[in-house]
C-alpha cells in the first residue's frame, strides 16, 4: 500500500470529517500566497501546503532532487521528476501531518507553510502542451446517435472498436475561476444561409482531464497495462461547447471553433496514487477490442461527478449527478490508442474523457442531452428553466471518491459566462 493512501492516517491539522481534502489525498497544484510569488503547493483540509517553505527547511533533503522545482509556477518540473520521485515527497508530506511521526515533526512552522485558503489565490496548475479531447462515455454517445441520427443506430461503426478523439486547443484550457466568454461564430438556421453572431446553443461538457507524467520519444507506443506509469493525476474539465455553430461546420473535419474558445479545469491535480482504492469495473466491452487495447486488471475509477449551474446573484440548482466509472473506454485504453500509431507524449499534455454520461437521464453530462436538444428545458430552483446557459450563468463542477468513510476531492470547477464581445 502507499503510505499516503493510508486509511488509518490522522493529521494534527484541524481536518472537518466530511473534507475532501484529508492526509490521504494531498493533491498538487500551484498557488500564489498572498500577492507573492507563485509556488508548488499541496493541501489539507483548509489549508494549502507551500512545498517550497518545507523545501527550504530540509524536510526533503534526502530524496535527492532540486528543490527550486518548488518555486516554478507550473507543475510540469515538479512531475518530471518521475512518478517514484513525486510519490516520495507525497508521502513525505504524509509524514509530516501525521500525528504519530514525530522525526518528520514541523508543527512549529506551521504558521509558515500553512495558509489558509482563503488567502491563497489557485492558478493554472500546469503547461499543456498538447490537448486532445476523446468521445468515450457510451451513454453520452449512444444519446447524440439517438438525437441526431437513427436511434437503432446510435453509435457509428467504429465506436466499439476504438476511443474516438481529435486533437483540441491547449492555449484557451484555463483554470478554475475564469469566465468564459459567449464565442461569436457562424451558424446555419434551418430556412436560409449562414448567419454570424454570439452563441446561442451554449453547453458544459462535464469531462476529467488526465494529465500526463511521463514523455515518450516519436514512434514508440504506450501498452495499455503500462498507460497508469505515464499518467499522473486527474483534474475536473468542462470542455465548453457552442453547439449551434458545431452543427454547421463539423463536418467533414470534425469540432473547430465550436471547442476551441475555452476549457475550464480545476486547481488541483489530485494524484492517480491517491485515487487507487477506488478502482471499479467498467462496462464490459462487446465486440472483443484489438490485442492491443485489452486490459490485464481493472482500470476504472469510482468518482462521483456533480454540476450545478447558478443564475447571476442565485443560489444554484445541480443538474447532473454522474459518475466516471461509466466511461466505456478507460484512460489506460484512451492513452494505448493515442500512442499506438507512435505519436509521441509530453509531460503536462493533457486529455479529456468525453463528456460523462450515466444510464439515467439525472446522470446525462450536459445540457443536450439534460433538455433533450432543447425540447425539454432544466427546471432551476428559482423557478427559471434552461434549455443552454446564459449569460451570467456559473457553471460550477464537483468531483470526489468516497468509500468506507473516506473522500478523496478534486475540489470545484467554475466559471462563470459573460456576453460575447463586439466583431466589426
Amino acid at each position: 500500500m502507499i503510505r499516503a493512501n493510508d486509511p488509518s492516517l490522522k493529521s494534527w491539522v484541524d481536518v472537518a470529517s466530511d473534507s475532501e481534502f484529508p492526509i490521504q489525498n494531498l493533491p498538487f497544484g500551484i498557488a500564489r500566497i498572498e500577492n507573492g510569488d507563485a509556488v508548488v503547493a499541496s493541501r489539507i483540509g483548509d489549508f494549502v501546503i507551500n512545498l517550497s517553505i518545507l523545501g527550504e527547511h530540509s524536510f526533503f533533503e534526502d530524496l535527492e532532487f532540486d528543490i527550486s522545482v518548488f518555486q516554478k509556477n507550473t507543475l510540469n518540473d515538479f512531475i518530471s521528476l518521475g512518478k517514484e520521485k513525486t510519490a516520495k515527497v507525497r508521502d513525505r508530506i504524509s509524514a509530516i501531518l501525521d500525528t504519530d511521526l514525530e522525526d518528520w515533526d514541523a508543527s512549529e512552522l506551521k504558521d509558515y507553510f500553512l495558509i489558509p485558503i482563503g488567502k491563497v489565490e489557485m492558478l493554472m496548475p500546469i503547461q499543456i502542451g498538447d490537448y486532445t479531447d476523446f468521445y468515450s462515455s457510451i451513454d453520452h454517445a449512444t444519446n447524440v446517435g439517438t438525437m441526431f441520427r437513427d436511434p437503432e443506430n446510435a453509435l457509428l461503426p467504429n465506436w466499439k472498436h476504438l476511443p474516438v478523439g481529435y486533437h483540441g486547443r491547449a492555449s484557451s484550457i484555463v483554470v478554475s475561476g475564469t469566465p468564459t466568454i459567449r464565442p461569436n461564430g457562424q451558424q446555419k438556421p434551418n430556412d436560409g444561409p449562414p448567419v454570424f453572431g454570439p452563441c446561442k446553443l451554449l453547453d458544459f461538457e462535464l469531462e476529467m482531464g488526465v494529465v500526463v507524467g511521463k514523455e515518450t520519444q516519436l514512434g514508440e507506443s504506450v501498452p495499455v497495462d503500462q498507460a497508469e506509469d505515464f499518467i499522473f493525476g486527474m483534474v475536473i474539465l468542462n470542455d465548453w461547447s457552442a453547439r449551434d455553430i458545431q452543427k454547421w461546420e463539423y463536418i467533414p473535419l470534425g469540432p473547430f471553433l465550436a471547442k476551441n474558445f475555452n476549457s475550464t479545469i480545476s486547481a488541483w491535480v489530485v494524484t492517480l496514487d491517491a485515487l487507487q482504492p477506488f478502482k471499479v469495473d467498467g462496462y464490459k466491452q462487446t465486440p472483443e477490442v484489438l490485442p492491443y487495447l485489452k486490459q490485464s486488471d481493472i482500470k476504472n475509477y469510482d468518482i462521483n461527478l456533480e454540476v450545478a449551474i447558478q443564475p447571476d446573484g442565485g443560489q444554484d440548482t445541480t443538474v447532473c449527478n454522474s459518475n466516471f466509472k461509466y466511461m466505456y473506454w478507460t484512460m489506460s485504453q484512451q492513452l494505448a490508442h493515442h500512442t499506438v500509431n507512435g505519436c509521441n507524449i509530453r509531460v503536462g499534455d493533457m486529455y479529456g474523457s468525453g463528456t460523462i454520461s450515466g444510464p439515467e437521464k439525472s446522470m446525462y453530462g450536459s445540457m443536450l442531452e439534460l433538455s433533450w436538444k432543447g425540447t425539454t428545458p432544466v427546471a432551476l430552483n428559482n423557478g427559471e428553466t434552461r434549455k443552454f446557459i446564459q449569460d451570467g450563468d456559473t457553471v460550477i463542477m464537483k468531483a470526489y471518491s468516497e468509500k468506507d468513510g473516506l473522500r478523496i476531492g478534486f475540489g470545484e470547477c467554475k466559471s462563470k459566462v459573460l456576453p460575447a464581445r463586439q466583431t466589426v
